[in-house]
């Protein structure tokens, strides 16, 4: 693969390259027009296909937040057109790296020797590349370690980022007002924790030791003495990624096992620790070959606040469907319902809610749960076609949702896929023996 001997990380350069993605794009639809007359039936395919291309393209190179966007989205399956999805996906784990030389800058710059310097033996081309940071293979002793280098620049061009694709959220989002700037200060916050390598070390550390109780499951060890703020160190662990483990024809005892593992973890986190791993693609996890679950990057952790909590899972029970004065009272504390909501427009939103909740929160309802359970993906899937296909919820506005939806939904959304692929048949309730 081509590896990259600079980054963009200047506003104007970053601006530019995304300004010159869109005007292939205007070019890609100028190509639809005429298509859609001699190739009815491939036109529109073709369309998303080409987009998918020169928007990953353009993303690629400029890495970091902008890059970050693509790999959130390629986690909405019944959102985005399959194009989209496979192409983003390829964000997770598989960039352009960095250069040799880059990559001994950047280890000069902020651990002041060069690797070669600091370990035994350190692989210059890198194993995986991604959004934010590379994994390169090293050891020192009889240690065999994974060392994660941020990007250059990475931190420092968040916020311009943010600032250039917020026009395009606000439109796509219908959102107004003052106080949807909440929602981007939230993104913002958890892109420039996720830059922050030494936080993520002690994250990692605090998460794997608390979790550490949980059967079938394994993390790393973190080095504090081999890492710094853009430079993480810890120990290389033998596996492939979840992503490649479901496209294997492996044993479906072996899978549930894994799949119970992995709610496990998730709904131990979430309602013991109260905060959780909330970035839940393939790429983060591993299977060894005796079937034991790895998770190996914590650097997106959610704290989940009491007052959030207790609402959201309320909203989880039958008995919340059940009772409507009930369920009024909980999207209003969760800032569903907006004060200025007209009683006809809180009369649909609460219809709208109530039956897409109704789907979201249905495996909560039981005591074990099948996630190859095709009824209930085609159901979310047409909720998913539904609201974003309904013009009178896309008049109102979309500042709805506490702020800690985003990375909570995001979270459980990514979860919910991982375990769809591993078609996963687990016990809903089962974290609760290891309290």
């Amino acid at each position: 693969m081509k590896t990259l001997d600079y980054i963009p990380t200047g506003k104007l350069e970053r601006a530019g390259k995304l300004v010159s993605t869109g005007v292939k794009i205007g070019g890609n639809y100028l190509k639809y027009i005429g298509e859609k007359i001699t190739n009815p039936d491939e036109a529109k395919e073709n369309f998303d296909q080409n987009n998918a291309e020169d928007i990953y393209d353009g993303l690629k190179s400029l890495k970091g937040s902008a890059l970050k966007v693509a790999q959130m989205l390629s986690m909405e399956k019944n959102i985005l057109p399959g194009a989209y999805v496979d192409k983003f996906s390829l964000a997770q784990f598989s960039v352009p790296p960095l250069s040799g030389p880059l990559v001994r800058k950047t280890f000069n710059q902020y651990l002041g020797s060069y690797p070669e310097e600091i370990f035994d033996n350190f692989t210059f081309e890198s194993i995986n590349a991604a959004s934010i940071g590379q994994v390169h293979k090293a050891t020192k002793g009889e240690l065999k370690l994974a060392v994660k280098i941020q990007y250059p620049g990475v931190a420092n061009s968040i916020s311009s980022d943010l600032a250039l694709v917020k026009p395009v959220a606000t439109r796509l989002f219908n959102l107004k007002g003052k106080d949807s700037e909440k929602y981007f200060k939230e993104v913002e916050s958890k892109l420039l924790e996720e830059t922050d390598y030494t936080l993520e070390l002690k994250q990692s550390r605090e998460i794997t030791e608390a979790c550490s109780l949980i059967p079938n499951l394994k993390f790393p060890t973190y080095y504090a003495d081999l890492s710094c703020d853009k430079i993480l160190t810890m120990d290389w662990m033998e596996g492939i990624h979840l992503s490649e483990y479901t496209a294997q024809a492996i044993d479906k005892r072996e899978t549930k096992v894994v799949g119970q593992t992995l709610w496990d973890f998730y709904m131990y986190q979430m309602h013991v620790l109260k905060r959780v791993h909330a970035d839940p693609h393939p790429g983060n996890f591993l299977v060894d070959d005796s079937g034991a679950l790895i998770a190996i990057d914590f650097g997106c952790i959610k704290d989940v606040p009491e007052d959030f909590y207790v609402p959201y899972f309320e909203l989880a029970t039958s008995e919340a469907m059940q009772d409507r004065s009930f369920f009024i009272d909980k999207i209003t504390t969760l800032e569903i319902l907006r004060p200025d909501d007209s009683e006809e427009d809180s009369a649909y939103i609460t219809d709208l809610f109530h039956e897409l909740l109704g789907v979201l929160t249905f495996p909560f309802h039981n005591d074990t749960f099948d996630f190859s359970d095709e009824l209930f993906w085609a159901k979310v899937a047409h909720m998913s076609e539904r609201l974003s296909q309904d013009d009178k919820l896309k008049k109102l506005n979309g500042n709805r949702g506490s702020k800690h939806f985003l990375y909570i939904n995001r979270t459980f959304f990514g979860l919910y896929n991982l375990l769809h692929d591993l078609k996963a048949d687990i016990v809903v309730n089962n974290y609760k023996k290891f309290i």
